[in-house]
Parts: structure tokens; C-alpha cells; sequence
């Protein structure tokens, strides 16, 4: 009787919904013009990973160090961070920028971190690479396994550290995707926001210190991150990143001879035109609708473009695993025929909704949950198999 009373008061409001989809909106006013001096460029919301700006953006071209933003977080999935590396004889003696480290020294992973992406060391590279790779080959195939899972179409990696060589390349596109995933993972994010770091040196009486290269970090109100890069054929790369009112932007130039200034001018444009607004919020009625979202969704819109968003409502199948905790379909969020992004839906005062699991899959309940979220899946079925 449940499921039969559900479908029946929310059939209508879904036929109202597909009608509402159809209705056209005016376009929205597109904000004004900016330009590079770069050879490519573009720019990403973090949160939603929406592109607000590309310039030859999907051309593959040479990157320099900002492979090293691949290396870093292939490590740090791949990786323990306390586990300690021996530095080889060819991680030693790798050519370019350096932290100089010796051979048969011993580091961190951490630590390693943090003298790849604050000093660009190539030895580091090397060596975080062969340490969690077992080789420097095998690290490689990792960040191809890992920009093949991401969808970076346009990008290929022969090497951890970026120097110059035949059939390693990205695109601005694919970097601005990479940099805003990277970011979600809380070491990474903390590493290329940190401005100095010192690390234990065996060799000497005092401690290594790294002072990040990444100019960006004192010229830009609200920047925290990203990396910097150069090689004779790449020339000036550069990758930031920076926050203000709780929006996260990152900005990438290649082939840039004005980077430090180019990557202002983007991000203001970016924060100017793009605010990240909230569309809707969790446990926030929604009219026209029986359910309430399970969590809370925001994406950057320029003016004019909130008119353009609208939504459709997915329902669950009553019969399935889904339904049964409590989940009610999925409402998806459109700007004019772009799908932006989805958020499960609830009864109002689902248990769901109070138990804070509403943004994981229901798929994966009952394999080794926590017994909070047991004792929420417990409830949900026996308030809606009652009799």
C-alpha cells in the first residue's frame, strides 16, 4: 500500500516536472571577453569540474613540470605516506631543477612530496616514482591508468618528472580536470598550498628547507596552489589555484610568457562571472516535488544562467535494493541540454537524511558498513515494510 500510494502521488509531479523540461528559456548574456598570452589556457571550477574558460584547450602540448601534479597524486593514491624510500643511483643523478638528494638517502614519501611539488626536484620524481612503482616504467603505467580512468583523452605520460621527451604531452583542458580532482584529496591540496617546509637531512646538522616556487601563493589574494613549470620546449607553465567565498578556482597557461599575470586576470574573471551558487539544498523542500534532495548542489553560473537550469526527476524502481533504503529516485540538473550534475532524493525525514549517509551508494550497503549505518538501514526497513 505504501509503494502503490508513493507512485501515485508522485507520478503526477514527475509529469509535471517533463512538461516544465520542455519550457524554453531566454539565453543567458555571456560574459565579457578574456584573452591570454598563452599558447593555451583554460580555467575550472573545482567543486563541479566545469570548464569557465578554454583556449586551445584540448590541444595536446608539452607540460614541463606540471606532470608532476599526475605524479603527485598517483602517489598518494598509490602510495603510504610514511613509508620511507631509498634513493637510487638514477634518481641521484637525474638531470634538472633538484633537491638534491644523495644516493642510498632515505625519505618519506611525505617528505618526498613536498620536495616535488614546492622545488620541482626531478630526483624526487624519480624517486617517489620507483618507490611506489617498483620502477620508474611501472609508476608510469599507473598515470596512464589513472588519466584513462579520469578521461583525459588528450594525454599521455612517458615519464614522472616532465622533462622533455617524444610522447608525453596533455592538454590545457585535461590539466584543469586533473588539478580539480587532485585538489578534492585533502594531502595533495594541503601540499601545494604549503609556502615552506622543512624535512630532516641526514647528511648535514640542519634541515632541509623548500620554499615553494609557485609565485602565486603571495601575489593572489586567496591562492593555494599549484605548480610551476618549465623546459626549453615547453617554456612557461603554470598551474593555480586559488579561494574566495568558499569557491575554488584553478587556472592553466601553457606556453605563457605573462603567466603570473594571466592567471590574475583569470581567476578574477573567473570569480567575477562564475560564482558558485547553490541550486538546491539537502533536506530543502522543492516545489513542485513529494521529495526532498539527499544533498546539497552547487555549480558556478554567469548571468543569466540560472534561468536556464532545469530539472528531471528519475524514479527508483519500488521493488529495488535502492528504494528499500529509503532512496526515492534521482533528481538531475540540466543547463538547456547539458546534464550539470544529480542528487538522490528522500521521503522528508527519511532516516537517510539524518543518518548523513545520503551521498554514498546504497549499492555497497551491507559490505562491512559501520553499525551506525546498519542500525539507519534497519530502520528505514521496518518503517516502510510495517503493516
Amino acid at each position: 500500500m505504501i509503494k502503490r500510494n508513493w507512485m501515485r502521488s508522485i507520478a503526477a509531479i514527475a509529469a509535471a516536472a517533463a512538461l516544465a523540461a520542455g519550457t524554453p528559456f531566454p539565453a543567458a548574456s555571456a560574459p565579457e571577453p578574456i584573452d591570454t598570452h598563452a599558447k593555451a589556457a583554460a580555467l575550472i571550477d573545482v567543486e563541479s569540474g566545469r570548464i569557465l574558460y578554454s583556449q586551445h584547450g584540448d590541444e595536446p602540448m608539452r607540460i614541463a613540470s606540471l606532470t608532476k601534479i599526475m605524479t603527485a597524486i598517483v602517489a598518494i593514491e598509490h602510495g603510504k605516506l610514511d613509508s620511507v624510500a631509498t634513493v637510487s643511483r638514477r634518481a641521484a643523478g637525474k638531470e634538472g631543477s633538484s633537491i638534491y638528494l644523495k644516493v642510498g638517502e632515505k625519505m618519506t614519501l611525505h617528505h618526498l612530496l613536498y620536495g616535488l611539488m614546492l622545488r620541482s626536484g626531478n630526483d624526487a620524481a624519480t624517486a617517489i616514482a620507483e618507490h611506489v612503482g617498483g620502477s620508474e616504467e611501472g609508476f608510469v603505467y599507473l598515470m596512464n591508468e589513472t588519466a584513462e580512468r579520469l578521461g583525459l583523452a588528450n594525454s599521455r605520460f612517458r615519464n614522472p618528472h616532465g622533462l622533455d621527451e617524444e610522447g608525453h604531452y596533455s592538454s590545457a583542458n585535461d590539466l584543469a580536470r586533473l588539478t580539480a580532482y587532485a585538489l578534492k584529496n585533502p594531502v595533495f591540496s594541503e601540499i601545494v598550498g604549503t609556502k615552506r617546509k622543512t624535512a630532516p637531512n641526514p647528511y648535514d646538522p640542519w634541515d632541509y628547507v623548500w620554499t615553494n616556487k609557485n609565485k602565486m601563493l603571495a601575489m593572489y589574494e586567496g591562492a593555494d596552489g599549484v605548480k610551476t613549470g618549465y623546459t626549453k620546449k615547453a617554456l612557461r607553465c603554470l598551474v593555480s589555484s586559488a579561494t574566495r567565498n568558499g569557491q575554488r578556482l584553478a587556472a592553466v597557461t601553457l606556453n605563457d610568457g605573462n603567466d603570473w599575470e594571466d592567471h590574475r586576470k583569470l581567476l578574477d574573471w573567473g570569480f567575477a562571472h562564475y560564482p558558485l551558487q547553490t541550486v538546491v539544498k539537502q533536506g530543502e523542500r522543492i516545489a513542485g516535488f513529494a521529495v526532498v534532495p539527499g544533498r546539497t548542489f552547487r555549480y558556478p553560473l554567469a548571468e543569466g544562467e540560472r534561468e536556464l537550469l532545469r530539472s528531471k526527476l528519475t524514479l527508483a524502481d519500488p521493488n529495488g535494493v535502492r528504494f528499500a533504503l529509503g532512496e526515492r529516485g534521482t533528481l538531475e540538473w540540466y543547463l538547456g541540454d547539458v546534464r550539470i550534475g544529480s542528487v538522490p532524493v528522500y521521503d522528508p525525514g527519511s532516516v537517510r537524511l539524518r543518518s548523513g549517509r545520503t551521498d554514498q551508494a546504497t549499492a555497497a550497503a551491507g559490505a562491512g558498513e559501520a553499525p551506525a549505518w546498519s542500525d539507519a538501514v534497519k530502520a528505514v526497513a521496518v518503517q516502510l515494510f510495517r503493516h
